[in-house]
């Protein structure tokens, strides 16, 4: 009888400190790692997300950017897997495909497993661009380039088995091409600089990075990998459109997570708390003004999303 009761004041105990870090949560300002470097697309909307996270409506605490760059994703996202505390202050920015593909192809310390998904901010499309001053206007003009000069079509992307790669082999495989795709270590913006500088002569990077490059007369953007054209880019036709079979395996999804072994009265504050704060007039405006698609997703949402990406990636990358 003793045991039991011992067993159930435990109980007890246990069940009334969830319920008190629920209402406290959070006590103090919250840490966000991103995988990529500072002034690419998923730090710059990270940013902008967050920003209200200090409001009551919110999560009364600011939210601080920590970037942890390198390998396409694979440094933070291997030290967020492995290193960072399960405690509800240290939240990342997830980025789909990118950590899924990269640990279907292995060499990585992390899954699907190692995360829970909180929410989703938006959905961001890879474009193909090339300098301004190109001669070629179209992708037609790219593949044919590519045809008669066999791998020496250079092109940057963020890294290895990110969307950008993902896009890179779809092209080649419905244009029937071998093209030279050169990752870059500083993710997107490093991609974009290459393709501006003239260090390459194309590019396979996020709209909303070519979305900005386009608007300061940098790039071209010469085709959309998604199955619909995007209100940002209105007269810019998809691959699809342009005669590629090609169809929105590379879209960057991109969200907050955390690790495996959060509190789960944590991860319900966050997961009922941060699709609002997404959701803000303020938050809506400036990823607007930046060209950044929003695609706001609540857990359950996110968590099939990440399944269905999964099962994609795998027949896509089977083989390689």
């Amino acid at each position: 009888m003793k045991n039991l009761l011992t067993a159930a004041t435990l109980a007890l105990t246990t069940l009334a400190g969830g319920a008190a870090l629920a209402e406290d949560y959070p006590e103090r300002p919250v840490m966000m790692m991103v995988s990529y470097g500072a002034g690419g697309a998923t730090d710059f909307q990270a940013r902008i997300v967050t920003m209200t996270a200090g409001n009551e409506d919110a999560l009364g605490m600011p939210v601080a950017i920590i970037n942890k760059p390198g390998a396409g994703g694979r440094v933070g996202w291997n030290w967020f897997a492995t290193q960072a505390d399960a405690d509800g202050y240290t939240l990342a920015a997830y980025n789909v495909p990118h950590f899924i593909a990269q640990s279907i192809k292995g060499g990585v310390e992390y899954s699907t497993d190692s995360f829970e998904p909180i929410a989703n901010w938006g959905a961001d499309p890879a474009v193909f661009v090339v300098a301004a001053d190109s001669p070629m206007n179209s992708m037609d003009d790219l593949v044919t380039f590519a045809k008669d000069n066999p791998g020496k079509l250079t092109f940057s992307g963020a890294g290895l088995f990110v969307g950008h790669h993902i896009a890179a082999l779809q092209l080649e495989k419905a244009a029937g091409v071998k093209m030279a795709y050169i990752p870059t270590k500083g993710g997107g913006a490093a991609a974009m600089k290459a393709v501006i500088a003239g260090d390459v002569m194309g590019g396979v990077n996020n709209l909303s990075d070519a979305f900005r490059a386009q608007e300061a007369g940098n790039v071209k953007i010469l085709g959309v990998f998604d199955l619909e054209r995007n209100d940002f880019l209105p007269d810019v036709p998809t691959l699809k459109e342009q005669g590629y079979d090609i169809d929105n395996a590379s879209v960057n999804f991109r969200g907050i997570m955390v690790p495996k072994g959060t509190p789960p009265e944590v991860i319900e504050t966050l997961a009922a708390t941060v699709p609002e704060m997404f959701n803000n007039d303020r938050v809506a405006k400036k990823m607007a003004a930046g060209g950044s698609p929003m695609h706001i997703m609540d857990r359950e949402e996110v968590q099939a999303m990440w399944a269905a990406r999964e099962e994609t990636l795998k027949a896509l990358l089977a083989g390689l």
